[in-house]
């Protein structure tokens, strides 16, 4: 590595790459905050434009997509509730709340720091580890999968704000829609009402748009706008600084974006809600996540930017992406003529390592921009409400349409934000039934695949050794969560006693 490292940083001072790290990054940052934009998207456009262009220009360029795409997601989690990426939604459970106290500003610092330490984590991994890091991912089988889907839906209980009983039946709401469309196993269609839009399932853009969206734009036709207190927002937002004793929550979510990050088909939308529930399980004060608490936050922000360096580390070593992000980037590499595996760290060293390093770039650049724009992102939450509910409902119904062009999606947002609204009202919780909807066919096909090998044995997720450190973090996790429920019906009935 050390005979390709000055090469690379040589190759990496050229002016046309610093500019593509650039523009690749604020246009990323741009993508990631309209909602339905993604990075995938943005990267997948970008594939015919570098064709031409040198092969470092272009992977720095789409690099910096990727890496603003997954910060820009944030902005509009945080100030409307309305995630740009599905990797941002666990930002909002505590973005949003604190917005609505007037720390906009606060939020946004935590994220743009969290965002860049976690991309920072997981680069460093993938310019040291990544030949060992990716012979690890391969170990990861299909009970491995289910169990692993099995430890984010024990999420649920630490979603759960009130009744613990409506936060499983929100998560078996989404498991439930999860079944919709074409089993991957037998090709039978399942509760498609012969409707040709649902026969890959319910699109999760326009569900996760529609039940974080339109449901806070029906829940904001009851205020003038989302700040009340103007004055003292202006001024917390100017005084914006990062929280302390944020260090081991963005370092933890770091590296478990990083591990997430190189299970092919994992992602970052996962190891966002495995690091949240991380984070509210350790904390001295679980019970204020979900209503302001910026470690909730940092959790979630530095695990789904830790996923990119993680979903880049098979990619480049064994040609497996890890993430729908990183298989676009594949298309980039392929069409460069440049074949994943030993000859990217040997025969084209210079350019690899020079990628590598220009992830750092980008990291910094939306380190920087995040920080000197937040107060202006920040005062959109000081617009009123005549105006803001309009201009989201169109960003929505936008974002939505150009995901597959098509007004089914369109129409079954508007009924995802009907629904979520109603639930949310209820005292249900949404946030379980989107972690139900994107975990559900990992665990179904991770299940099925697993008997398919085991003939019919459920042994087999108890039997190996990746299985068995899973299910114990898994009941490590549980523990507090249920044993704080308990003790909090204890409180009750003793109040009721008296």
């Amino acid at each position: 590595m050390t005979e390709f490292f000055l090469p690379a940083l040589v190759e990496l001072s050229n002016p046309s790459v610093l500019l593509a790290v650039f523009s690749g990054t604020v246009v990323g940052i741009i993508v990631g905050a309209i909602p339905g934009l993604t990075a995938t998207m943005a990267v997948a456009l970008l594939i015919p434009v570098t064709f031409s262009m040198a092969p470092l220009v272009g992977l720095s360029l789409m690099g910096g997509v990727y890496c603003g795409g997954m910060y820009g997601g944030a902005i509009s989690a945080i100030l409307l509730s309305t995630p740009g990426t599905p990797a941002a939604a666990a930002t909002s459970f505590d973005g949003y709340p604190m917005a609505k106290q007037g720390k906009g500003g606060t939020a946004l610092t935590v994220a743009t720091w969290a965002s860049f330490w976690g991309g920072t984590i997981s680069t460093i991994a993938l310019l040291l580890m990544a030949p060992a890091l990716a012979k690890f991912s391969l170990r990861f089988g299909p009970p491995e999968y289910f169990v692993l889907a099995i430890m984010g839906l024990s999420s649920i209980v630490t979603l759960t704000k009130g009744s613990m009983v409506k936060g499983l039946i929100s998560g078996f709401l989404g498991l439930i829609l999860a079944t919709v469309g074409m089993d991957h196993i037998s090709g039978y269609m399942r509760f498609t009402f012969k409707i040709v839009d649902l026969y890959d399932g319910v699109p999760f853009m326009p569900a996760l748009i529609g039940l974080f969206s339109i449901s806070q734009i029906l829940d904001l036709t009851a205020e003038t706008r989302i700040v009340e207190d103007i004055n003292e927002s202006i001024a917390s937002i100017k005084r914006s600084r990062l929280p302390e004793g944020l260090s081991p929550t963005i370092a933890r979510g770091g590296i478990i974006g990083t591990i997430v990050g190189m299970l092919p088909g994992a992602g970052a939308t996962i190891s966002a809600f495995i690091s949240y529930n991380f984070a509210k399980q350790s904390s001295a004060d679980p019970e204020t996540f979900g209503k302001g608490n910026p470690k909730g936050v940092a959790a979630a922000e530095s695990a789904n930017n830790g996923c990119v360096g993680g979903s880049l580390i098979p990619l480049l070593t064994l040609g497996i992406p890890g993430n729908s992000v990183a298989a676009a980037l594949m298309g980039g590499l392929m069409i460069q003529g440049l074949i994943p595996g030993p000859e990217l760290f040997t025969k084209h060293g210079a350019m690899t390592y020079g990628f590598i390093i220009s992830l750092f770039l980008a990291n910094l650049v939306f380190l920087v921009l995040g920080l000197y724009l937040a107060p202006y992102f920040a005062k959109v939450t000081m617009t009123p409400n005549a105006l803001l509910i309009p201009g989201i409902a169109v960003l929505s119904v936008i974002g939505t349409f150009a995901i597959n062009n098509n007004m089914f999606d369109v129409w079954l947002m508007i009924g995802f934000g009907i629904m979520g609204y109603f639930l949310e009202k209820g005292g249900f919780s949404t946030g379980a039934l989107v972690l139900g909807l994107i975990l559900g066919p990992i665990a179904e096909v991770g299940f099925g695949q697993s008997l398919i090998i085991s003939g019919g044995s459920p042994m087999i997720f108890f039997e190996r050794p990746l299985c068995i450190l899973l299910w114990v973090i898994t009941l490590l996790l549980m523990i507090p969560a249920f044993s704080g429920h308990f003790r909090r019906k204890g409180k009750i009935a003793a109040k009721q006693g008296e």
